[in-house]
């Protein structure tokens, strides 16, 4: 019988929706090398919401997107001050183990990228992995992924088949599914409807809204409608700087600083 990462207890403070913090970065620098992508960030994100990333191309979002579970450490000559915290503990902890860190935050990339093998061991991947044998825990993991994925009922007939035989929304959905087999308590998504059709883009978007009763999500957009959506926070960066971050809806309608505004509106961008 496998069992549960363990997960880390959430810092109790409470910011002014009423919302636990759960994400905590503070005064976050990121460099590549000699080039400072990320200056003096400082946000919270709160549990079980979807938070949206937005600002142009090159604003430093998907770097710090990638930095909350530490794929960015991966790059050659990469360092970062500051820290980043998940319920009060940093994940730049020496005692917290990367790979655990990674089972605990979920990631869907730009681009859908299944595994060349079956829908089934797609989604089971990472219990194979990790050792997991059990052919009733595989198949239990498989379909309660595949459901909250919203793709049951369509590959319930063929999970033999390939995955690269579905089409490029179906690819996505899988990718979240797999994502969330490992039971995340974070999903990162980094531009997951870029590559799609306005349909399987709308069906993404239901998926998220649905996930958030059980995972906190933050996402990367270049879309102002779609962060308008789906997202209860959004925060605006520029030029490696977070701008401002409040309720979407203050952001959209009534945001404070005139460079969030000059943004939204398209004079620049």
């Amino acid at each position: 019988m496998t069992t549960s990462p363990t997960r880390i207890q959430v810092n109790p403070s409470v910011p002014g929706d009423g919302r636990p913090d759960y994400i905590r970065i503070q005064d976050y620098g990121f460099w590549y090398g000699a080039k400072k992508a990320l200056d003096a960030i400082t946000l919270d994100i709160p549990e079980r919401q979807v938070t949206a990333f937005i600002g142009p191309s090159g604003c430093g979002k998907s770097t710090l997107l990638r930095n909350l579970n530490r794929m960015n450490d991966l790059i050659d000559a990469v360092r970062h001050e500051g820290d980043i915290t998940v319920g009060g503990r940093s994940i730049y902890d020496p005692t917290v183990e990367v790979i655990s860190l990674r089972r605990r935050v979920g990631m869907v990339f730009q681009k859908s990228n299944p595994f060349p093998k079956s829908i089934y061991e797609n989604v089971v991947y990472s219990l194979r992995v990790a050792g997991v044998s059990d052919r009733d825990i595989l198949d239990e993991t498989c379909e309660s992924s595949l459901r909250r994925a919203a793709l049951w009922d369509e590959v319930k007939d063929r999970l033999q088949d390939s995955a690269l035989g579905l089409s490029g929304g179906q690819m996505q959905r899988l990718c979240i599914a797999r994502a969330i087999a490992n039971q995340p308590e974070i999903l990162l998504m980094d531009e997951p409807c870029s590559a799609l059709d306005p349909i399987a883009t709308g069906k993404i978007e239901e998926l998220i809204h649905h996930l958030k009763a059980q995972f906190t999500i933050v996402i990367v957009t270049h879309s102002m409608q779609q962060a308008a959506r789906v997202s209860d926070r959004t925060a605006f960066f520029y030029l490696g700087k977070l701008v401002e971050a409040d309720r979407t809806e203050k952001i959209f309608m009534n945001p404070a600083q005139s460079q969030t505004e000059a943004y939204i509106s398209g004079r620049f961008g």
